[in-house]
């Protein structure tokens, strides 16, 4: 059977060794991408997350402290669930995000630390298929875009080198979630169960926001979605695959 001539090509992942997640919060990875995460973890690559800031604006029942410790402990829990051991993060202003020096320096510094194939992002687009893109979403991808690039010039930011000895590296690809896709990675069967798992992880987060059936439902639509054409493929993720080196 030969594939639909309109269905994406299949991201070719089976090689990746080492994999960095960038987003802005908590749960922002497992909105479809965990999944994949949990593909990669299964296939032997070692996958390490960084999140921008600690969620802490994004509980109206909670005070912003309560919240970063609840989100922080429920990110830990998701993680757990698709085999990621390496969570950083960051105390960057919830709400106010921007893709300032200061944020492409901590992620560029992260880079060079784990020097990985591949940096995973989510998309800086406003419009997105859900509607109107969150501004810390927007400031995450383009800092880590400019970070990746950052990561590679020892000019840029020259104390990561001379002061903390991190020499520069250039990641090979950058994959962005949320965009207009160029490939597909197979999330099928056990990767989109534990993807979905690790989103019902966030409970006391998504009971803020009604809780999780609608959302489960949403992302396994999508995915399904993002799998016609696809023989054997049930449900992939869609990814803008940018290459960087």
């Amino acid at each position: 059977m030969s594939k639909d001539p309109a269905a994406l090509p299949e991201y070719p992942d089976a090689e990746l060794r080492r994999v960095l997640c960038v987003v802005a919060h908590p749960d922002d990875m497992e909105y479809g991408a965990s999944a994949a995460v949990a593909r990669w973890t299964a296939q032997g690559a070692e996958v390490s997350y960084l999140l921008l800031t600690a969620g802490e604006a994004g509980m109206r029942s909670q005070d912003p402290e309560e919240a970063a410790a609840i989100r922080a402990e429920e990110q830990r829990r998701a993680c757990e669930l698709v085999g990621v051991t390496d969570l950083v993060i960051l105390d960057l202003p919830d709400g106010t995000l921007q893709a300032s020096l200061d944020a492409r320096r901590q992620i560029a510094r992260r880079i060079r630390e784990l020097r990985p194939e591949v940096v995973l992002t989510q998309t800086w687009a406003l419009e997105v298929g859900w509607g109107l893109n969150h501004a810390d979403h927007r400031a995450a991808g383009l800092a880590t875009l400019d970070a990746i690039r950052d990561a590679d010039n020892p000019w840029v930011f020259r104390e990561l080198l001379e002061q903390e000895r991190l020499e520069p590296w250039a990641a090979r690809e950058l994959l962005v979630f949320g965009a207009g896709p160029t490939h597909v990675i197979d999330i099928s069967g056990e990767p989109l169960q534990r993807g979905l798992a690790s989103l019902e992880a966030h409970e006391q987060y998504l009971a803020e926001l009604g809780g999780a059936a609608e959302t489960r439902e949403m992302l396994e639509s999508m995915a399904a979605q993002q799998a016609q054409g696809l023989p054997g493929v049930d449900h992939a993720l869609g990814v803008a695959v940018h290459r960087m080196a």
